[in-house]
C-alpha cells in the first residue's frame, strides 16, 4: 500500500465516522439553513485537528504540507458525504490561495490558520453595480490617511458576507492612471461600523447573494494584499483560483445535476432504457469524466508551481457549461414534473433553477470565451478602446 493509498483509507475511515452519508430522499432544504454556523465551525475545525484541511498548504501557516494526490485522494472519498464545510469555501478557495501567493510573512501567519481551522469566514468583494465582468471598471476607492487608507464604494453579489469576519476587497486608488493600473487589494474586517450587509434574494428564493456598503471604513497599510497599485495582478491571481475552485471542484455525488443522480431520476421515471435519454446520459458521463481529468491536471500543475494562466478560465466555461447542459437534460427527463412535481423533486429543480448562475459566477461565460480566445488560443484581442485611457476620463455610468 502506497503512502497515497494509506492516506486514502485514514480519509475514508475518518469520514465514515465524523461525517453524514450523502442520503438521496433526505428532505431538501429550501432555506439553506439545514446546517448552524457553529457546526460548520466544529466541523472544519475537526476536518483540521484530523489533517484533512488544507492539505497542500504549507505546515508553517497551518496546512498539511502534502501533494496533489492527497488533495484529490480526499476529494474522492469526501464525494460521498455531506460536508458542512459550505461558509469556508470563498475563503479556502480563492482569499486564502490569493495571501498565500502574494500575502506578506505576517498576513500568512496571521490569516491563514485561522481559516483553515474553522476559526474565521472570508468573502471576496469584488463585483459592482457598474462593474460585474469588468472588474476594472470599478467605482469603489480607496484614499490615502496619514496611518493608511479610507474605503468607500459599494459591492455586489458577494457570496456568504453577511457572516464574513473579513474580505478582501479591490478599491480605486489612483483615478489619474489607466483603469486596470490604479487599484489595490486590501484586506478588510467586516465588523467595521462603516460596512453594512444586505441580503439579495435570487429566484430559487434563497439569499446566497449580499450587496455590501463601504462607509469611510479604515484600512491600515499592512492591510494591502500585494502591492499598492497592482491590485489588478491581485486580482487576477484570485479569479485564477476562483475559476479553478468552481471549473474543478470536487463535485459530491450527491449534486443533483450529476450523472449518478441523473441516472437514478431516469430510472425512477421508466426512462433509462430510453435510447435518446441513454445517450445522452453516457456524454453527460463523458463531459463530467473529461473535467475531473482536466482538473487533475491543474490542480497537479498548480502544486507543482506550473502556471496554470488562462486555462483556469477554461475549466470554469467548461464546468458552466456542462451545469447548463446537465439541466436541459433534467428538464426533460422531468417533462411537465419540473413545474407540477411534489416535494420529492425539489432538489433537482432547485438545481435546475440554479444552474444559469454558473455562468455569471467568477465572470460571464462570454469573458471567459475571450480569455480563452484571447491568452489560450491566440486570436486577436478585443480592441479595448479604454485601455490606455485614465480612469478619470473615462465616460462611467454611475
Amino acid at each position: 500500500m502506497t503512502s497515497t493509498d494509506e492516506f486514502r483509507a485514514r480519509a475514508r475511515a475518518w469520514l465514515e465516522q465524523n461525517a453524514k452519508p450523502f442520503d438521496e430522499a433526505a428532505e431538501y432544504d429550501l432555506e439553506g439553513t439545514a446546517v448552524p454556523l457553529e457546526e460548520s465551525k466544529r466541523f472544519q475545525k475537526a476536518l483540521w485537528e484530523a489533517g484533512f484541511a488544507g492539505i497542500t498548504w504549507p505546515k508553517e501557516y497551518g496546512g498539511q504540507g502534502l501533494g496533489a494526490a492527497e488533495l484529490i485522494a480526499f476529494n474522492e472519498e469526501a464525494a460521498d458525504f455531506e460536508l458542512p464545510t459550505g461558509p469556508f469555501t470563498i475563503g479556502l478557495g480563492m482569499p486564502g490561495p490569493t495571501i498565500l501567493e502574494l500575502g506578506s510573512e505576517e498576513q500568512k501567519k496571521r490569516y491563514l490558520p485561522p481559516l483553515l481551522k474553522g476559526e474565521e469566514i472570508w468573502c471576496q468583494l469584488f463585483s459592482e453595480p457598474s462593474a460585474g465582468s469588468d472588474v476594472a471598471s470599478l467605482q469603489t476607492t480607496a484614499t490615502r490617511t496619514e496611518t493608511g487608507w479610507i474605503i468607500n464604494g459599494q459591492k455586489v453579489w458577494t457570496s456568504g458576507a453577511q457572516h464574513s469576519d473579513y474580505g478582501a476587497i479591490l478599491a480605486r486608488t489612483d483615478p489619474s492612471v489607466p483603469k486596470h493600473s490604479g487599484i489595490t487589494m486590501f484586506i478588510v474586517d467586516m465588523s467595521h461600523p462603516g460596512v453594512t450587509v444586505r441580503p439579495l434574494v435570487v429566484a430559487t428564493g434563497h439569499a446566497p447573494f449580499n450587496e455590501v456598503f463601504f462607509d469611510d471604513v479604515e484600512v491600515s497599510d499592512d492591510a494591502v494584499i500585494g502591492r499598492v497599485g497592482e491590485g489588478w495582478a491581485a486580482a487576477v491571481v484570485m479569479l485564477r483560483h476562483e475559476r479553478v475552485t468552481i471549473g474543478t471542484g470536487a463535485r459530491a455525488r450527491s449534486n443533483p445535476l450529476g450523472f449518478d443522480s441523473l441516472l437514478e431520476l431516469a430510472r425512477a421515471r421508466g426512462l433509462d432504457g430510453d435510447p435518446a435519454v441513454r445517450r445522452r446520459l453516457a456524454l453527460l458521463h463523458a463531459r463530467e469524466s473529461a473535467l475531473s481529468a482536466y482538473g487533475r491536471v491543474l490542480h497537479e500543475e498548480s502544486i507543482a508551481g506550473v502556471p496554470i494562466g488562462a486555462r483556469g478560465s477554461a475549466a470554469k466555461l467548461a464546468g458552466a457549461e456542462l451545469a447548463l447542459w446537465a439541466a436541459d437534460l433534467a428538464q426533460d427527463i422531468l417533462g411537465a414534473d419540473v413545474a407540477l412535481g411534489g416535494t420529492d423533486l425539489e432538489r433537482v429543480v432547485m438545481a435546475i433553477v440554479a444552474a444559469p448562475g454558473n455562468a455569471v459566477a467568477g465572470g460571464t461565460n462570454e469573458i471567459q470565451r475571450n480569455i480563452v480566445g484571447e491568452r489560450v488560443l491566440g486570436l486577436a484581442k478585443d480592441p479595448g478602446v479604454d485601455r490606455n485611457t485614465p480612469y478619470n476620463q473615462l465616460k462611467l455610468s454611475r
